[in-house]
């Protein structure tokens, strides 16, 4: 049995990831902060991950779902501050969890590591500057990593979900959400368990020729 790890996983895309892995037969351990986590972890503290991951064991899978969305407001009216801290979580909380869980992989010669980015990291959504930024840093880093893994057997993939009914838009504007559903040419926000499927594929054995690419899941959203 396979066993991942899936960060964010108390609540959201992550609960729904964890849940359709444990279905497929995968050992499931989550990470969050709080909530019905199996470890409570800040994915920022390298230290705390070290010691999880020496707790858990070997992992084959890695499921960065982990994330903030952060202020909602014009960039020219953005802190320094509120840069570092979704930064912080989004982007190098990601790096550090890989940092983490995947030399493992890498000396075992089989892993699969899903990263999740966003349609704002491809197309920058207005007054979510931050955000955007903090996702498009982890498209970047997909790719990057997927080529460095490449003939290691480890498959380094990124998914860029648009609107998702999760507890994580609950703080979103009315008006940011109503915005941002509007560009979905289906019409209607995405479902977790949409999600949490093609997470389940890019976890598995079925994908063997795909590494460092962006899996949009939309509802058509996507331009390029």
């Amino acid at each position: 049995m396979r066993t991942a790890v899936v960060t964010g996983g108390a609540r959201g895309l992550g609960a729904a990831s964890a849940a359709r892995l444990r279905s497929d037969g995968v050992n499931v351990v989550t990470i969050d902060l709080a909530g019905a986590a199996d470890i409570h972890v800040d994915i920022t503290d390298e230290g705390a991950l070290r010691d999880a991951a020496d707790s858990i064991g070997p992992v084959d899978i890695l499921v960065n779902s982990a994330g903030i969305v952060g202020p909602n407001k014009p960039l020219l009216e953005t802190t320094t501050q509120e840069w570092s801290d979704v930064l912080r979580v989004n982007t190098l909380g990601s790096v550090a969890t890989i940092r983490a869980f995947t030399p493992g992989m890498v000396e075992r010669g089989w892993g699969r590591v899903v990263n999740f980015a966003s349609m704002a990291g491809k197309d920058g959504n207005p007054n979510l500057s931050i955000y955007s930024a903090s996702k498009a840093a982890v498209i970047a880093l997909t790719k990057s990593l997927g080529k460095e893994l490449a003939t290691s057997g480890v498959l380094v993939n990124a998914i860029a979900p648009a609107v998702i009914a999760t507890p994580m838009n609950d703080d979103t504007a009315p008006e940011v959400l109503a915005h941002i559903t509007s560009l979905i040419p289906m019409k209607r926000v995405g479902k977790a368990e949409e999600v949490a499927a093609l997470v389940a594929w890019l976890a598995s054995d079925e994908v063997s020729f795909s590494t460092g690419a962006v899996y949009d899941i939309s509802g058509g959203r996507a331009t390029y």
